[in-house]
């Protein structure tokens, strides 16, 4: 996940809670048409999944000793995979806390 799906993500999340609170939205950036937040969560996880099938593809490389691919370059994609996949788990987690809160309401 980039940084820029990750605010991007925060800023729909952020329209939301406001639309929710019935207050006037902050404007998207840039003035970009608004996001299902089931795509927006899909996409997300689409692009944490192809980040960690680039790295396993890079790792391949390496461990078969292609001359193109460096030990640097392979470490810095697994980071940057597992810190996405780490990021996808919190954002699942505070998604699923969320959820229990709002079935916790007494109506």
């Amino acid at each position: 996940m980039s940084v820029n799906g990750i605010d991007q993500m925060l800023g729909e999340l952020r329209a939301m809670s406001a639309k929710a609170a019935n207050a006037p939205s902050a404007p998207a950036s840039g003035g970009a048409a608004p996001v299902d937040f089931a795509s927006l969560l899909k996409s997300s996880i689409d692009q944490v999944n192809q980040a960690q099938q680039q790295s396993q593809a890079m790792q391949k490389q390496f461990e078969l000793g292609a001359p193109d691919t460096n030990l640097q370059d392979v470490m810095v994609s697994l980071q940057k995979a597992n810190i996405s996949f780490e990021t996808m788990v919190q954002v699942r987690n505070k998604l699923v806390s969320a959820y229990q809160e709002i079935m916790n309401i007494q109506v």
